[in-house]
């Protein structure tokens, strides 16, 4: 469960190389959903002129999924990118991370993990560094999620009991409690989402905003939950100027 597959677009790459979407798909952190029913929507993304890094980890249910696996797992595949360097034309200067659902609180992390401790399981030394995060309809705020929408998968993912007893899991893997994140930040929801969801974005983009970061959130009209990574409607290219924006890269 520990891959990922590397698309570059055709044609002659820039000199500095091609910029970089990580894709973290969602599914409540479990195994039962993979990265297959994103993989027509990255390729979308690639066919924009970007290089993406579509990346597969353990979940709850495989051996070793949760707190730490799933975390060491995705920031092992970020900080592979390093080792791809030789043999892809890849510019690391200009590295994003999308996540969808459960993979957009995968990607914040991956932002916030710079907060890591020295002493804890998931620091590494020099991280790779991101320009920014797109979350798409993402499970943000892993307490916010808890208390407005009984996600109940989110103690599970930390695997604990309870918020008060899992404090000290939870202070390393929920973005709401790594703020500030440090990197500008694109929060996609579809109004036709939940209501818990829609209420969760709009508090933790409060929060991140007091915190320093800079925020903008996307309410899409008419898209549910699953609509934000549908191929064929158009929307990888709403992503795709908002991953050029982050990443400073003209149109194609």
């Amino acid at each position: 469960m520990q891959f990922a597959d590397l698309r570059v677009p055709g044609g002659e790459a820039p000199a500095s190389g091609f910029p970089v979407i990580v894709f973290l798909h969602g599914g409540a952190w479990r195994a039962k959903w993979s990265k297959d029913y994103g993989e027509a929507f990255v390729e979308e993304l690639a066919d924009e002129g970007f290089a993406t890094w579509d990346v597969e980890y353990r979940r709850l249910g495989h051996p070793g999924g949760g707190y730490p696996g799933t975390f060491e797992d995705v920031a092992d595949a970020l900080d592979h990118l390093r080792a791809l360097v030789p043999k892809h034309p890849l510019d690391l200067s200009r590295v994003i991370a999308v996540g969808h659902s459960s993979g957009g609180h995968l990607a914040l992390w991956l932002a916030g993990r710079r907060h890591m401790a020295e002493s804890g399981p998931l620091y590494r030394e020099n991280p790779l560094p991101l320009r920014g995060v797109i979350s798409l309809a993402g499970v943000n705020d892993l307490e916010l999620s808890l208390t407005l929408g009984d996600r109940r998968d989110v103690l599970e993912l930390a695997g604990v009991d309870s918020l008060d007893g899992g404090r000290e899991q939870l202070d390393q893997i929920d973005p709401g409690r790594l703020l500030p994140l440090g990197v500008p930040l694109i929060l996609y929801i579809g109004d036709k989402d939940s209501d818990w969801r829609l209420e969760m974005t709009n508090r933790f983009e409060d929060k991140a905003r007091k915190a320093g970061d800079t925020v903008t959130t996307i309410i899409v009209s008419g898209a549910n939950h699953m609509d934000v990574t549908d191929a064929g409607t158009g929307f990888s290219q709403l992503i795709a100027q908002s991953a050029r924006e982050l990443l400073q890269v003209p149109g194609s």
